[in-house]
């Protein structure tokens, strides 16, 4: 596959969102830079509910993000 056939490609692959539109008028896809950067599970989940709290889930989105966000201090600090 030629290099702008594959950046094309993966392009729209980060553009696409199945179930909802809550991710499609942010800069960057939450999916997009989690595995750009290669986080842990936790971590991405994070990320994903605070960047969503606003337009899906609202207050139980930070409580998720909080309850991951523990669970990294309990792995890594404890």
């Amino acid at each position: 596959m030629s290099t702008l056939k594959k950046e094309l490609n993966d392009e729209l692959l980060w553009e696409k969102q199945i179930g909802g539109s809550h991710y499609k008028d942010m800069e960057i896809q939450p999916s997009h830079f989690i595995n750009e950067n290669k986080l842990l599970f936790a971590e991405g989940s994070a990320i994903k509910y605070i960047c969503r709290h606003a337009a899906k889930g609202k207050e139980q989105d930070i409580d998720k993000a909080i309850h991951y966000l523990e669970m990294i201090k309990e792995r890594d600090y404890s």
